[in-house]
């Protein structure tokens, strides 16, 4: 009896090993223009889309890159720190700096704001912050104009995406290992 139970516990545990994680992302296998992003589905629309950040979040954004494929353009923001980011990303009709209202010239048809929560000031995260340009552009990214501004106030990052046509459909992802926030834009 006991040669039995101890076998079974063996199976269990030798099952549950070979069990992925289930927020682990394989790594991509299509033709980009930055390896570090898996091909997605394509955006459906433009409603606003958010997500709660991990209750131990403390990420400061570090780089941005943009990327192109067929049919969409990319944008990905680079995280350091610790945890699991949140966002609001939606249209606005107005780029307005959060805490002092500034206004931010921003290129392009139509604005995405993008809020990254769980955000931490590069002296509370220990990570060095992104260091411009800005705005970071890439010709061979036709649908965005730019990409603007990383600033932290009260625990979230601010950034506007000038797109080049009214209001494309968007998705918004998270990649680990390093942590990244990508938004993905459709194309017509």
């Amino acid at each position: 009896m006991r040669k039995w139970m101890v076998l079974t516990v063996a199976v269990a545990a030798t099952l549950l090993v070979g069990c992925g994680d289930s927020e682990s992302t394989p790594e991509p296998t299509g033709a980009s223009v930055t390896a570090s992003s898996a091909i997605p589905a394509m955006p459906q629309d433009a409603s606003p889309k958010q997500a709660t950040a991990s209750n131990d979040a403390a990420l400061t954004v570090t780089d941005i890159e943009l990327g192109h494929q067929p049919g969409l353009d990319r944008v990905v923001y680079y995280l350091g720190g610790v945890g699991k980011p949140g966002w609001i990303v939606r249209y606005t009709d107005h780029a307005a700096q959060d805490g002092s209202g500034m206004s931010i010239d921003v290129s392009g048809r139509s604005i995405l704001e993008v809020r990254i929560l769980g955000s931490a000031y590069p002296f509370d995260s220990g990570v060095a912050p992104y260091a411009g340009p800005d705005p970071v552009i890439d010709p061979s990214v036709p649908g965005v104009a730019g990409v603007y501004r990383t600033t932290i106030f009260e625990g979230t990052t601010q950034s506007f995406i000038g797109a080049q046509e009214d209001r494309p459909a968007f998705t918004v992802d998270t990649l680990s290992n390093p942590t990244r926030l990508v938004v993905h834009i459709a194309q017509n």
